[in-house]
């Protein structure tokens, strides 16, 4: 349903210099599936989403496809991709406090994305908000509230219930999660999955937090440096990872049982203003070689569903041990 192909994004900087944050993501979304965007602060997956919405600032440049059931809604900028947005492609930002807007209410906020893109109006459009609002767990009455008088959760909840106003068939989740305590996270996950699930939304969850992915996700991207390092099912790459980066992070979550101990990845993710030379994941790699240096390793289906950009993947297994 949902194609994404070769999607760049460049930032113009001071001087005329560009950072490119986003290149050359491709990815598919079937309907009703759940797929995780995966990775480590700064390495584009908020930019890509952004993107995907046509939601970028003026000072970034844009380019490749996004097709929305073989169309592609950025194919002319802000006017084609306006009448897809929200009606069928909608996001839940993140930090819903800063997605509200504080001197309206709730229900005005619902209302005026079903108004807007005639979906109903009036009476008809309110009965709707108050529905969409009971469908997340919050009455319809408390829609006359404004923001500030929402918990976190709750403001959590509205901001989901103005991204399904009108009936999306694909959501963006960008950390939806964050700042929350972990039982209200559990309940706002609970409710995506279900969502996913009762209305047949196809669903990307933003996050670096490889337990909430694999909790929620039929699969998962995993980015690095603005581009797609692995690819593939939850199940492959938490059992046979190709990548050493998708290892690390694996690596790197807490183990609730605290029977293997939690390792860090040295180093930091690489600065994108400037040209990079060989793998991005060279510098911090536990298992680089000499090719790493010199030549950038492009992203390889290994198997069926399974995609990963690691010249290990081209090393006899005997080699690399």
């Amino acid at each position: 349903m949902l194609e994404v192909r070769d999607l760049h994004v460049w930032f113009d900087l001071p001087g005329g210099n560009q950072l490119h944050a986003v290149q050359g993501v491709s990815f598919d979304l079937d309907r009703g599936e759940r797929m995780g965007l995966v990775g480590e602060s700064g390495c584009g997956k908020t930019t890509t989403i952004l993107a995907m919405m046509g939601l970028l600032p003026p000072t970034a440049t844009l380019g490749g496809e996004v097709r929305l059931e073989g169309e592609n809604i950025l194919a002319l900028g802000e006017e084609t991709v306006r009448r897809y947005r929200w009606k069928d492609i909608a996001m839940v930002f993140q930090g819903a406090m800063n997605a509200l807007n504080p001197v309206k209410t709730v229900e005005y906020q619902i209302v005026e994305p079903i108004e807007l893109h005639q979906v109903a109006e009036g009476a008809l459009a309110k009965r709707m908000a108050g529905e969409l609002l009971e469908l997340v767990g919050i009455s319809a009455e408390s829609g006359a509230r404004y923001p500030h008088e929402f918990s976190g959760g709750m403001r959590q909840r509205a901001a989901i219930a103005m991204a399904l106003a009108c009936q999306p068939k694909v959501l963006l989740a960008d950390e939806p999660t964050t700042a929350l305590d972990v039982m209200v996270q559990a309940q706002i996950l609970e409710l995506l999955t279900g969502l996913a699930n009762d209305l047949g939304l196809a669903l990307i969850l933003v996050t670096h937090d490889l337990p909430v992915v694999a909790q929620v996700c039929d699969r998962a991207a995993v980015m690095y440096a603005g581009e797609i390092a692995e690819a593939g099912l939850m199940d492959d790459l938490f059992h046979s990872p190709r990548h050493p980066y998708t290892r690390l992070l694996f690596a790197a979550t807490p183990d609730l049982m605290g029977i293997e101990d939690v390792l860090s990845i040295p180093g930091a993710p690489p600065r994108l203003d400037r040209e990079l030379t060989g793998c991005p994941f060279q510098p911090r790699c536990d298992r680089a070689f000499d090719r790493c240096k010199v030549e950038h390793p492009a992203l390889k289906l290994l198997v069926p569903g399974h995609e990963a950009a690691c010249h290990l993947n081209d090393v006899p297994a005997g080699a690399q041990a």
